[in-house]
């Protein structure tokens, strides 16, 4: 029998997955001792992703944010998330800034972290790993799986090797974004990893959006995998990772072992649940068996980016002939890895393809620079019709006039206008105007009002269907009046 360790998943992920990074720190707050007092290996927090949205949709500054989190768990080691070439944008990002925005992660207490490259850039990997090293930091080398006819467990296996070879990564985590792996694909996979990695622990992280994820976090430990990525029940399965009730209820009847306190799971759970129900945010996920999931391979949060993009062009109805089209988009563009920034490059060029008609009329530069190598190198050739008209678009000659840069940490301190690394991380993250907004607004709230009942849930749902600006309701024990903004 094995012992089990467990990476908790629920406000990095889980809150990715299910509210769009919009989980800000007063909603986890209130709970975050409970969570640091469960047992768990790791807590993964942190992401340059949810820096925007907080300062964007949220307006809170996400570093003072991210202290009142690291220092409401004390004891457990906290995690971030870094892609070794770009912060927030699906750009590139000057490694002096990637560096800079390590040290600062570890100047605020982030003592873990998973490093990946969908085009696995190793050397840049490796070199974010050693930053990390001046702070005595764990170091997760992600190898980002997907299915194509090029990633084969020898692809696999070599680039896991490689991240392993450096002495700065510590562990290897092997992260299913579209939740695709089954035993059979396990029995190989995991065998050919584990030979190339040595003595080196390997971490599984995956999205349950088929419903298979939970089965395949009880077969990989035959295979002698024990560290697992689950979430709180509210804030897992569906796009997220399994809930950790489940996975740990699944080993101990399997005989395994593990230190977490299950007392603990139901008041965290109770949390997210009220918060995530009060701010009008998924909970308690699931979602069916989908073959079309194992072509395009779109993680779940993107599914409602599309949504969106189709929604500003009345074109709803057209979801499937997206996905349809981003399974053959992906295939003609070098099957790349479906996670950031690829997801979203792929899912946004088959949107353009289905509204306008015409494959590839449109053509955004992002998709332009993956072409032209500044990503890094493709996994597959691209296909060669498509890879001329990307290369023959009208701003083509422009983006490829204008590689990315590498400029100085002095230099960027300069062009930003400040010597503090903690508001240069920030100016190169999100316009002016936001910032001024964000500090505007004062400082972060350290809880959030729980404006949730079954009558305020009731009055919700009747807005909904209403199509007067103004309804009342009047009983023997309520006088209420609704009214739309502007009416």
């Amino acid at each position: 029998m094995a012992h089990i360790e467990f990476l908790d998943e629920t406000m990095r992920d889980g809150q990715q997955s299910l509210w769009g990074m919009r989980m800000q720190a007063g909603m986890a707050l209130p709970v975050a001792p409970l969570i640091d007092k469960t047992g768990f290996r790791v807590i993964d927090l942190a992401g340059s992703s949810l820096m925007e949205v907080m300062i964007k949709h949220a307006r809170e500054n996400p570093w003072e944010g991210l202290d009142l989190l690291v220092d409401a768990m004390p004891r457990t080691r906290i995690r971030g998330g870094m892609r070794s070439n770009a912060s927030v944008t699906f750009g590139v990002t000057p490694d002096a800034l990637m560096d800079c925005w390590m040290r600062q992660l570890n100047e605020h207490g982030v003592r873990s972290f998973w490093i990946y490259d969908v085009l696995f850039n190793i050397d840049k990997m490796h070199r974010l790993a050693k930053v990390a090293k001046e702070y005595g930091s764990e170091v997760a080398g992600a190898v980002m799986f997907a299915l194509s006819p090029v990633h084969t467990d020898e692809f696999f296996a070599e680039k896991a090797g490689q991240l392993a070879a450096s002495p700065d990564v510590d562990t290897i985590l092997l992260y299913d974004t579209a939740g695709v792996l089954e035993k059979e694909r396990l029995k190989t996979l995991v065998p050919a990893i584990k030979a190339r990695i040595g003595d080196k622990p390997l971490e599984f992280h995956a999205n349950n959006i088929l419903g298979l994820s939970g089965k395949a976090y009880v077969d990989i430990i035959d295979l002698g995998v024990t560290i697992l990525h689950t979430a709180s029940r509210p804030m897992a399965n569906g796009p997220s990772v399994p809930s950790t009730e489940s996975v740990v209820r699944n080993i101990e009847l399997l005989g395994h072992t593990h230190d977490l306190d299950t007392s603990l799971f139901q008041p965290v759970a109770d949390h997210f649940r009220a918060v995530g129900k009060a701010a009008g945010f998924l909970v308690d996920q699931f979602n069916e068996y989908d073959v079309l999931s194992t072509e395009h391979q779109i993680p779940g949060g993107m599914t409602g980016t599309l949504k969106a993009q189709l929604a500003q062009y009345n074109m709803t109805d057209r979801l499937g002939d997206v996905l349809e089209e981003t399974a053959v988009v992906r295939r003609e563009l070098g099957y790349p890895g479906m996670a950031t920034p690829f997801s979203q490059l792929v899912g946004t060029l088959a949107v353009l393809n289905v509204v306008t008609g015409k494959r590839y009329s449109v053509i955004p530069d992002e998709v332009i620079q993956y072409a032209a190598g500044f990503y890094g190198q493709t996994v597959a050739p691209i296909k060669p019709n498509v890879l001329d008209k990307i290369m023959s678009s009208s701003r083509a000659k422009e983006v490829l006039a204008n590689p990315p840069e590498q400029p100085t940490i002095e230099e960027l301190r300069k062009r930003y206008g400040t010597r503090n690394d903690d508001e240069l991380i920030l100016r190169a993250l999100v316009p002016e105007h936001d910032l001024k907004a964000m500090w505007a607004a004062g400082p972060v709230k350290r809880d959030y009002p729980l404006l949730s009942s079954p009558e305020l849930d009731e009055a919700r749902r009747l807005m909904k269907v209403a199509n007067s600006p103004v309804v009342q309701i009047r009983s023997e024990a309520m006088n209420l009046t609704l009214r739309r903004k502007g009416a």
